[in-house]
């Protein structure tokens, strides 16, 4: 007799788990999964102590604390230019993550298709699977990972009921121009469609490239859900606290999901988020974020490219993706496995953001959201591959 079930044994164990044990056996520079190692900002450290100490750590409302979602749709309304209800249009999860699964699993019924930019994260599509949808995958493709609005437009039908959007786009570090967002709520209005925007690396954005949120193209108010979390603006992966900007009608089909997978998030780091987010505003944080991620990107840039891996330079988060198509390797996998083994750096093959994995077999991921000095040993380490 088998145990485990069928929705759920299609699916291997995820590519970062893999990659980061692997590094670890071989005590490699992990530059594969994107978790920062540095110190959290003090402050929401701070304000985490305090909530615990004041005994704020029994069950959070279902959508969230109050305080957290004023604050929240204070900011999202002077970023979007309108006003939106902290009690009906923003609810709080644990984590992002959740608030994608939470998404899918509360708009989409079985047979719906779901338009899927790839390469992508990769909770999208078993989601996806599991609310019954069906994907639909539009490749973005490399140098510029732009998108040919005729070929998106063959995607979408009258079955199409979301459409998912991460910018800035994991892994390529595309940011989505206005334009590009014009063009796709011009498509979700004439079929119907829903966007889901996955906006967690909103404030990591570079060379005068912004994040544009989709909600504020005209039309796209009302069936557009906007994602994101604490998790990389503070540098608190491990946090897991996330939440959703929508429509009154959207938020409470999220909610009817979400009741049923957590019910409520983490009470005490809700309430250093909301204090956090009241403190990032008082110090420009958000830009000093930016300008310490750029610093990082232009540390690890160049290394890449003097060991003959051409990077492709991101417009955003906190990942970059190289060229390796010319080298001597099967496929991305062999290439970070032999890299991780025998040079000591880990990387993330991203042919396990592809459904056709063949579509990523000539690149790479890496990250930048690590200390100086490790970044350096890893450029050190690197310099193997030129001999």
């Amino acid at each position: 007799m088998t145990f485990m079930a069928q929705r759920v044994a299609q699916f291997a164990t995820t590519i970062f788990t893999e990659m980061t044990a692997l590094a670890i056996e071989h005590k490699a520079v992990n530059l594969g999964q994107g978790f920062p190692d540095f110190e959290a900002p003090d402050f929401i450290k701070k304000a985490a102590r305090e909530a615990i100490a004041a005994d704020i750590n029994q069950y959070a409302p279902l959508s969230g604390r109050p305080d957290l979602r004023q604050v929240i749709a204070r900011q999202a309304s002077r970023a979007e230019g309108r006003e939106i209800d902290p009690n009906r249009e923003v609810a709080v999860m644990v984590g992002a993550t959740e608030g994608i699964f939470a998404t899918i699993m509360g708009l989409v019924n079985p047979g719906d298709e779901v338009i899927i930019f790839e390469p992508y994260y990769d909770s999208y599509v078993p989601t996806v699977q599991w609310a019954g949808g069906i994907p639909r995958y539009y490749t973005l493709e490399a140098p510029d990972w732009a998108i040919d609005p005729d070929r998106l437009r063959t995607l979408f039908s009258p079955k199409t009921r979301m459409i998912l959007i991460n910018t800035p786009h994991n892994p390529t570090g595309k940011v989505f121009s206005k334009d590009e967002l014009e063009m796709i709520a011009g498509l979700c209005q004439e079929f119907d469609a829903i966007a889901m925007v996955d906006a967690v690396y909103e404030h990591i954005v570079f060379d005068g490239s912004n994040h544009l949120s989709m909600s504020t193209i005209p039309g796209m108010a009302d069936r557009t859900v906007s994602i994101s979390s604490l998790g990389k603006t503070f540098s608190v992966t491990g946090w897991k606290t996330g939440w959703t900007i929508a429509a009154p009608e959207l938020t409470q089909a999220i909610l009817r999901a979400y009741q049923f997978v957590t019910f409520s998030g983490i009470h005490p780091f809700q309430a250093a988020a909301a204090q956090a987010l009241l403190e990032a505003e008082k110090r420009s944080y958000y830009t000093e974020l930016a300008a310490m991620y750029t610093r990082k990107r232009d540390i690890l840039l160049p290394i890449l490219e003097d060991v003959g891996l051409p990077p492709l330079t991101p417009q955003g988060t906190y990942f970059v993706m190289v060229d390796i198509s010319h080298l001597d390797f099967a496929n991305d996998v062999a290439f970070c496995k032999y890299l991780t083994r025998e040079v000591g750096v880990a990387a993330i093959p991203p042919s396990a953001f592809y459904h056709d994995p063949a579509a990523g077999a000539g690149l790479a991921r890496f990250t930048f959201c690590k200390r100086d000095e490790v970044l350096e040993e890893a450029g050190r380490r690197l310099q193997l591959m030129k001999h």
